[in-house]
């Protein structure tokens, strides 16, 4: 049976991480469209109020709310959840991420390396901020959002910060490596504790801002620049398209957790589909060493458990 979203998300309440630009945008755009309450996770509300404007503009029945998300922040974290004020939360989409490219390396408010602060470790303080309120919520999800970069990558447990060699593109694909080995270690540990929340993990394939239609005023696409990509739409698509794989795994009951999905043709593009992880994506020992380390550094373990 071809599955299509109709208006699944009713009645469902989804916080997305990063959700003012980007793919996080788009997926918000569409869950509001299916008739989900959407919440707009932003580091800068004021791009927030922007997304959620250029949403109504299309979809004027979404609802909406922005709440003030710095991931780099992790003492911020628990205002964040307060700020939700829900009592149920459906689903997080663990989408928001910082790529650097400067030389030199940068630091989060706690001594962290930014992006795999931002990337890792504020997703993985953000879902234990979160778990009372996933677990209240009956076949909550949480949707970890993984980058083509993390496949060419191996993460190293002796420098998981970049301590001794930072080169910007490596440690990005390693942050987003560290996000994926996170998504699938928490749905093993989620089933290991009979919980009734599932993880499951997700990329969107090569996503380009010159194959993304506009949406003004957060974002207006010249025809130069679509001229441009059209090329490239051989083998990649818009923000729009990768959106697509997010809004599937939120609503589609088929999925199950420990799942990967990405776009159908060579995970670069095309219409979201189950991949089989690379095996350095779930490797047990890597996992395990991952989580301990991110739960010293955060003092919070997603399960609840407590302080580390």
């Amino acid at each position: 049976m071809t599955w299509h979203s109709g208006q699944q998300a009713e009645g469902k309440t989804i916080l997305i991480t990063g959700a003012n630009a980007g793919i996080g945008y788009f997926a918000a755009e569409q869950l509001a469209a299916n008739g989900a309450t959407v919440v707009l996770g932003c580091r800068d509300t004021a791009k927030g109020d922007l997304a959620v404007r250029a949403i109504r503009a299309r979809v004027p029945s979404a609802r909406l709310r922005c709440v003030r998300l710095d991931l780099a922040d992790l003492s911020a974290l628990p205002a964040t959840v307060d700020a939700l004020d829900a009592d149920r939360l459906d689903a997080v989409v663990l989408n928001a991420g910082v790529l650097l490219s400067g030389p030199d390396r940068r630091m989060s408010a706690q001594g962290h390396e930014l992006m795999f602060a931002t990337n890792h470790l504020g997703h993985f303080a953000l879902v234990a901020q979160l778990a009372p309120i996933l677990t209240a919520t009956a076949n909550s999800r949480v949707i970890t959002v993984g980058s083509f970069a993390a496949r060419s990558e191996r993460l190293d447990l002796t420098d998981l910060q970049s301590e001794h060699d930072y080169r910007p593109k490596r440690s990005y694909g390693r942050s987003k490596l560290a996000q994926m080995l996170f998504g699938f270690e928490l749905d093993r540990r989620l089933r290991a504790h009979a919980a009734g929340t599932t993880s499951m993990v997700v990329h969107p394939g090569g996503a380009l801002d010159s194959l993304t239609p506009s949406r003004p005023p957060l974002f207006i696409r010249t025809t130069a620049q679509r001229l441009r990509g059209l090329p490239a739409s051989v083998a990649l698509h818009g923000k729009h398209a990768g959106a697509e794989t997010l809004v599937r795994a939120v609503l589609d009951t088929e999925i199950t957790g420990g799942q990967l999905w990405g776009p159908r043709v060579f995970g670069l593009r095309g219409q979201p589909h189950r991949e089989a992880p690379h095996a350095h994506m779930t490797d047990l020992d890597t996992a395990a060493g991952l989580w301990a380390a991110s739960s010293a550094l955060t003092g919070v373990d997603p399960l609840g458990v407590g302080s580390a």
